[in-house]
């Protein structure tokens, strides 16, 4: 079970992309290939905002292929933090919680604190953005889309702003929600450290082709001639 690209063939302006490939319920892989290769057209594909012409997305056996995006098992986090800078933190998680008002229904500020909490920002719900630090904001983006609870995590590049040692904190605290939570997570990144710090496997994002996933570490080692120019391998 898991999330299943089924023969995908999505097009994008003039850009196509394929796809068949499976990620296993709970596995954490990167997405490594050069820009303009599809990496985050791919994302698009499963979030739903980039229907396929052939093919089908299943997770867990289930056809989500024309499911609108908020109706999806899949969050998604950017590298802008999605996040209202003239609301609270608080006010920023009731809007993912509760869309349609923000409303806070009994047990939600209870729900919003425990969030916080998991990500190392107890105490944050009245701040905004502007008395957060960088890695303070991104903790909060991701304290905003795990209150979603959707078991599949979109990742395109949401940490590379930050300096190499808050990024490495930043996966570091993903992989450990994403394995507490049994999160399937799919990162995007140009930065092969990360693809070895985070993802036990990887897949590779060649001119629209999307191969299926493999270890990582085996990957790196030795990749393939066009993502070895990429990445400046030998």
């Amino acid at each position: 079970m898991g999330l299943h690209l089924d023969h995908i063939h999505a097009r994008a302006g003039t850009f196509d992309i394929t796809a068949n490939l499976s990620v296993a319920v709970g596995q954490r892989v990167a997405i490594i290939g050069a820009s303009g290769s599809g990496k985050s057209t791919l994302l698009d594909v499963v979030a739903g905002f980039l229907c396929p012409l052939i093919g089908a997305v299943r997770w867990n056996g289930q056809d989500i292929t024309h499911s609108a995006p908020a109706l999806r098992p899949v969050s998604i986090l950017f590298q802008d933090t999605n996040l209202f800078p003239h609301l609270t933190i608080q006010q920023n998680l009731a809007l993912a919680l509760r869309p349609a008002n923000g409303r806070l229904k009994p047990g939600d500020r209870e729900l919003i604190e425990t969030v916080l909490s998991r990500v190392g920002l107890a105490g944050f719900a009245p701040r905004h953005l502007s008395e957060m630090s960088g890695g303070q904001q991104s903790r909060a983006a991701l304290a905003r889309v795990l209150i979603q609870a959707r078991p599949v995590l979109l990742l395109d590049e949401p940490f590379a702003a930050l300096g190499p040692a808050l990024k490495d904190e930043m996966l570091d605290l993903v992989a450990e929600v994403a394995d507490a939570e049994t999160l399937t997570v799919l990162l995007v990144s140009h930065d092969p450290k990360d693809a070895r710090r985070f993802a036990p496997q990887s897949l590779v994002v060649e001119e629209g082709h999307v191969s299926p996933p493999q270890d990582t570490h085996a990957l790196l080692d030795n990749p393939p001639p066009t993502l070895r120019a990429y990445l400046g391998a030998g």
